[in-house]
């Protein structure tokens, strides 16, 4: 057993994974997106609740996701890449999450950080990092740090030393960068803009600590990453700070937001299948209902209708976003990127709603049994409870009023 078997272990510098194959396939359009990302799906599903259970990293399903292609579905065709709508990433992300919530994750920062290269990046930077991303190269964040006033308020700088910079902290809540072949790591410049600075994994001094121990999404192992002095050319520092100008925005901050949203939707999408397979097959009527089964008992039937109608309203605005964040992408602009934001902040509100009232109502639907530790149901909830603290739905609702009341366009940030 290899450590990065495991999650939680408290170990540092984990050594890197390997580079990913020769020939990984490239993904030529929408289409074969989904059905790609369906039959990922489908080999990655079985086991997802054993791997959560035993505390196992996915490392075999994995690579199964990011050896298919798909994690290069987004990159321009200007590049090389497919450059599929969002609305088609939010589909495939949906899929992987409804599959295992956790690998779906692993991608996120991937896909964000893709968007940010085509945003800010230069042509030069853009081809030679897509390149990689086409080759099979999976991004890892080190962004998050701990002991600061709010999530933007960062403590790393960049201190510029003729074609290098250096780099010096210690990151948290870095998912992907314990399985990842490039880290991005987020440093602010002397004037406070921040800036992407895309090290290797093997880089000196750019040591992961295994250290992730959530109750829920344990497979993203999203430790921490110790920056000691880290070195990375000035030719792979990106000026992410670009794109969230307010006179001249880009869709960065919605692209975020969308996959997270996709993430939630997907964990929604399995918990309400879960609870109607398990109503079916071990399930009861209630003594008062006058059922012999439980899928005849009515207050299961209004419930089920319930959590069904809250999961396609929101799978129906996530679509939505996506092809809101198209045409933002398509034609950038104040406006443009506004509404990609509230089209994402309504469809996050909804899938973050559906994934904690699914995974709650599957145990009061199915009953006492649902709680055997041997079935670890519980994944389910502790997945939704944890991923969808990510950015509090309680500004959503914010800044959609405020946007409708007094068309206030939302903060330009990865939060928002």
């Amino acid at each position: 057993m290899t450590l990065t078997e495991f999650v939680g272990t408290g170990e540092t510098d984990v050594a890197p994974f390997p580079l990913p194959p020769a020939g990984v396939p490239i993904i030529t359009n929408d289409a074969e997106a989904l059905r790609v990302a369906a039959d990922v799906a489908r080999q990655i599903a079985p086991d997802a609740a054993q791997r959560d259970r035993e505390n196992r990293f996915p490392m075999r399903e994995l690579d199964i996701f990011s050896n298919s292609g798909l994690w290069g579905i987004t990159v321009p065709r200007a590049y090389g890449g497919a450059n599929v709508s969002y609305r088609t990433l939010g589909q495939v992300i949906r899929l992987i999450a409804k599959a295992d919530s956790a690998v779906a994750q692993l991608s996120q920062n991937h896909f964000a950080t893709i968007a940010c290269l085509a945003s800010c990046a230069s042509p030069e930077q853009a081809r030679d990092l897509f390149a990689l991303v086409l080759k099979g190269y999976r991004f890892g964040n080190a962004f998050s740090e701990r002991g600061i006033k709010n999530v933007g308020a960062l403590k790393t700088r960049l201190q510029i030393t003729g074609d290098t910079v250096t780099l010096n902290g210690v990151k948290h809540y870095c998912t992907g960068a314990l399985s990842a072949h490039l880290v991005q790591i987020v440093a602010l410049d002397e004037d406070g803009h921040s800036h992407l600075a895309i090290a290797r994994r093997n880089a000196p001094g750019l040591n992961v600590i295994n250290d992730w121990a959530a109750f829920g999404q344990k497979g993203t192992a999203s430790g921490t990453v110790q920056l000691a002095d880290v070195q990375v050319p000035r030719s792979h520092v990106i000026p992410v700070w670009k794109a969230y100008v307010p006179d001249a925005p880009f869709a960065d901050s919605a692209i975020s937001q969308f996959i997270q949203a996709a993430i939630d939707a997907g964990l929604a999408d399995a918990a309400v299948d879960t609870t109607i397979e398990l109503i079916h097959t071990r399930a009861r009527a209630w003594i008062d209902s006058g059922q012999d089964k439980a899928s005849d008992d009515p207050y299961t039937i209004q419930t089920i209708g319930a959590l069904k109608i809250r999961l396609n309203a929101g799978l129906a605005l996530l679509d939505r976003a996506g092809e809101a964040i198209d045409h933002a992408v398509s034609a950038p602009g104040a406006q443009s990127v506004a509404t990609a934001q509230i089209e994402t902040a309504q469809a996050k509100v909804l899938t973050t709603e559906s994934a904690i009232e699914a995974t709650n109502r599957l145990f009061e639907l199915v009953g006492t049994s649902a709680t055997d530790r041997t079935l670890n149901l519980d994944y389910l909830w502790r997945n939704a409870r944890t991923h969808t603290l990510h950015d509090p739905v309680r500004w959503k609702y914010a800044i959609v009023g405020n946007y409708y009341l007094n068309h206030a366009f939302p903060p330009l940030h990865a939060w928002s």
